[in-house]
């Protein structure tokens, strides 16, 4: 039963508690110390409720948002809500406890109001450097989650008294360039304290049994819409699957499969068929799993409707142990936060091309492009500069893709060169459209990205963590694919060559990194093709 609210209450309280979660990453991006926070915006910000269901969420990663979903629920099972007290902020990244992968560190503060324990703020930032083999903790050659950095179960690192100095020098002992990393914890700290405090002035505003009220109301709320939504589409089983280049240690593809039952209000995504887990480091987790699923019916079916835990009620998702999305806690998982999910989403539209057509964009370049650098200044200092990629994106029914746009479940700005080149030793010596990497078709696919890294360093280290360099983005309903992604290296002395999709390699003085990221897929049949 739907809580009675009048409806200009519903909307002030929805529209503050949205506020107050777009708030936190602001607090972040201004405060940060690493550019991947404060330029980059590789972060999300979230609101639960006691029991860590989603009430509110910035306008920021969907991977990240989705997985925020499970996060705080997770972590209940393993801190109960009786050891927590006012100003406490707990820190953790592990992959099982609602997570994605290790780099993603969530912080989460309890919100008491009359003493009594209301909400979760939780502030999820990517740290450049989270540990682990190599700078910047992707491991392209990773066979274990060991290998991959500083696993942080639970820990409180704040409590109303100030930081915990004894476990917070723990955590900067084993990660790379600590007075940043420092900085971004205090970011993220500082953005729970703002929830805190805008919660407060929320309750006493107008009064808890209120907004907690409105809360059961926007829930009901989003679980109607969502369920009025399923039932505009087709009922019936649907299957699709897509497909990772490979894992970073052997060379074969790798599949992620769905079936979709759509029946009168409810939604069934079983990714049961999905390949084996992976040896290299793309396996992914359940949770990821959900937030590509809820993703793709939000965008398809609602993009209107209130993000929080109703809107999830109707869709469930299975997994299956042992699978790409559901390894052992062992098995490395950096990239499948950004390239599995992916290909979790893609799966899902692809089974849907034979029904809603009209609804979908081609193929784009649904992989983070990841280019990551890590090296010393000239004044020792330890830097690493984590760069996504934009590419084409997918054509669509009525126009063209857009060009260089992060698409789908990613939603971080690249680096700007001048940011780069006054903070990395590294030049950026050429950034325009990868012209004719979009596929045709009736309408054509966004073209992609060419820019280039100069090196200025004696010794720098790259890795490179990013799909569609073997498929490429698939175009639709007759569209032909874009361009797959390619990185290359020109050494000082002029030699060329391609690198893989996931390797570390060493760089020196005078090298020059090209990238050119991929083309979107075309969609319809290009004019004069028709048979």
């Amino acid at each position: 039963m739907t809580a009675k609210i009048d409806p200009f209450t519903l909307e002030v309280i929805r529209n503050a508690l949205t506020a107050i979660a777009e708030e936190m990453s602001l607090v972040v991006m201004r405060s940060a110390r690493s550019p991947l926070l404060r330029e980059a915006g590789d972060l999300s910000s979230a609101l639960t409720d006691a029991e860590g269901n989603m009430i509110a969420q910035g306008r920021d990663i969907p991977m990240h948002l989705g997985v925020m979903c499970f996060t705080v629920k997770e972590f209940l099972k393993r801190v109960p809500a009786s050891r927590m007290t006012p100003g406490d902020v707990w820190f953790l990244n592990l992959p099982e406890v609602g997570g994605n992968h290790l780099p993603d560190v969530k912080a989460i503060r309890p919100i008491f109001y009359d003493g009594t324990l209301q909400a979760f703020a939780v502030s999820l930032a990517h740290w450049a450097d989270i540990g682990g083999a190599v700078p910047g903790s992707y491991v392209a050659f990773a066979t274990d989650a060991w290998q991959e950095g500083l696993r942080i179960s639970p820990v409180r690192l704040f409590t109303a008294d100030g930081p915990d100095r004894e476990k917070l020098d723990f955590v900067l002992a084993n990660v790379r360039g600590a007075p940043e990393r420092e900085g971004d914890i205090l970011a993220q700290m500082a953005a729970t304290r703002s929830a805190d405090l805008r919660m407060q002035d929320l309750y006493a505003q107008h009064g808890l049994e209120t907004v907690n009220r409105t809360i059961t109301a926007l829930h009901d709320r989003a679980e109607a819409q969502m369920r009025a939504a399923i039932a505009d589409l087709p009922a019936g089983e649907y299957r699709g699957e897509d497909w990772l280049d490979d894992d970073g240690i052997g060379d074969q593809p790798i599949a992620v499969r769905v079936r979709i039952v759509l029946e009168k209000d409810k939604a069934l995504f079983d990714f049961s068929e999905s390949d084996d887990a992976a040896r290299g480091p793309i396996n992914s987790t359940p949770f990821i799993a959900s937030a590509a699923a809820f993703y793709a019916m939000k965008v398809l079916t609602g993009p209107e409707i209130q993000p929080n835990g109703g809107c999830y009620r109707p869709l469930s998702v299975i997994t299956r142990p042992g699978s790409i999305l559901e390894p052992g806690i062992d098995l490395p998982v950096v990239g499948g936060n950004h390239e599995t999910s992916q290909r979790v989403a893609d799966a899902i539209f692809r089974a849907l091309e034979p029904v809603i057509p009209e609804r979908l964009s081609a193929g784009g370049a649904t992989t983070s492009g990841l280019l990551l650098f890590g090296g010393k200044r000239a004044d020792g200092v330890w830097t690493t500069l984590y760069e996504t990629h934009g590419g084409g994106e997918g054509a669509r029914i009525d126009r063209d893709g857009a060009h260089v746009i992060r698409v789908h479940l990613s939603n971080v700005m690249n680096t700007p060169a001048e940011i780069i080149e006054a903070e990395y030793p590294i030049r950026i010596d050429a950034q325009r459209l990868r012209q004719g990497s979009g596929g045709a078709g009736a309408h054509k696919g966004g073209e992609g990205l060419h820019r280039e890294y100069h090196m200025l360093a004696d010794e720098m280290s790259l890795t490179t963590m990013f799909e569609r360099r073997i498929i490429p983005p698939y175009g639709l309903q007759g569209g032909a694919d874009g361009a797959p992604f390619r990185v290359d290296v020109i050494a000082a002395d002029g030699e060329r060559r391609e690198l893989p999709g996931k390797t570390n390699v060493r760089l020196g003085r005078g090298d020059t990194v090209v990238i050119e990221s991929s083309g979107g897929g075309g969609y319809g049949i290009p004019a004069g093709d028709e048979r």
